[in-house]
């Protein structure tokens, strides 16, 4: 009975591991996350705990009548829409053509998409900013051939969000270009050699194959970016810092400077737990697309 016990026990030890981790560096803090933002909990709040005190609700009524915070729910949709289709047809599109021609050329083009995702957001970033500057700025240097000149890429509210778009579309594609390469290097090669005997071109291959086969791949990649997209911090934060007039600022950039720079700890968890919200219903509605797909 005790070695049956210790069996069914097993297990248990092997995941507790990651199970405590979960508790300490993940379930716990958004559980005292959630309690803080019914808090008015600011920067006196940490060193007295006893003059915080419950607000209840006023900081999500409060954060719905802010003009910011509100600007910050539309730039982040507009990175959204934008953003996620261009990640997951380009990285698709990459992984088809990669994978269609095997020699050393094709291998190199994949360590070149590859290595943006590994590279530091803040280095890139950095970067990017230089090439951006209006003047003397390597793009607009090279328009400047072209007969384009003076495009204000970060200070015009219009273009800046392309801007940062284009940068983070860039940084996406590796990773998510492989897992679709490994996806299509999975696809067993006798469904092609069955319709290569039926006459089906490589277009007609890739329609009635390839992309069917990569349902569960594009579902994936499609989720994981998403949720990306709505934590988009890093670019608006070093290139930006959420401007010109708040129109880069994201749902978490304003919960940064919320928190870490205004102190406004309550106020700042509020806006966490919306955009928390946000992530989850559309993930669900992303796993019931995909159900209705495989017809569950």
């Amino acid at each position: 009975m005790q070695r049956s016990l210790k069996q069914r026990l097993t297990p248990y030890g092997f995941i507790a591991p990651a199970i405590i981790l979960l508790l300490l560096f993940s379930l716990i803090p958004i559980l005292i996350a959630f309690v803080i933002s019914f808090t008015g909990l600011d920067i006196t709040g940490l060193g007295n705990w006893s003059t915080v005190k419950f607000v209840g609700f006023s900081n999500f009524i409060n954060l719905f009548k802010d003009k910011i915070f509100i600007q910050s729910i539309g730039n982040t949709f507009y990175y959204i829409i934008i953003g996620v289709p261009l990640v997951v047809v380009l990285s698709l599109t990459i992984a088809i053509m990669i994978n269609f021609g095997q020699n050393k050329f094709f291998s190199f083009l994949r360590l070149i998409f590859y290595t943006p995702s590994i590279t530091n957001t803040v280095a890139v970033a950095v970067v990017w900013t230089y090439m951006y500057n209006p003047n003397g700025g390597l793009l607009n240097s090279i328009l400047e051939k072209f007969g384009i000149s003076g495009l204000q890429w970060l200070n015009d509210p219009t273009t800046a969000k392309i801007s940062l778009i284009i940068l983070a579309v860039w940084k996406a594609i590796g990773l998510n270009m492989l897992i679709f390469l490994a996806a299509i290097q999975g696809i067993p090669e006798s469904l092609y050699e069955a319709a290569q005997l039926d006459g089906a071109n490589w277009w007609q291959q890739t329609r009635h194959i390839t992309i069917p086969s990569l349902r569960f791949s594009i579902f994936f990649v499609t989720v994981t970016t998403l949720i990306g997209w709505f934590q988009f911090f890093d670019e608006p934060f070093i290139m930006t810092k959420g401007g010109p007039v708040n129109s880069t600022n994201s749902v978490a950039l304003f919960v940064y400077q919320n928190g870490f720079q205004n102190s406004n700890f309550g106020y700042a968890a509020a806006g966490s737990f919306v955009m928390f919200a946000a992530i989850i219903i559309a993930t669900l509605i992303q796993f019931r697309m995909q159900r209705k797909q495989q017809g569950l």
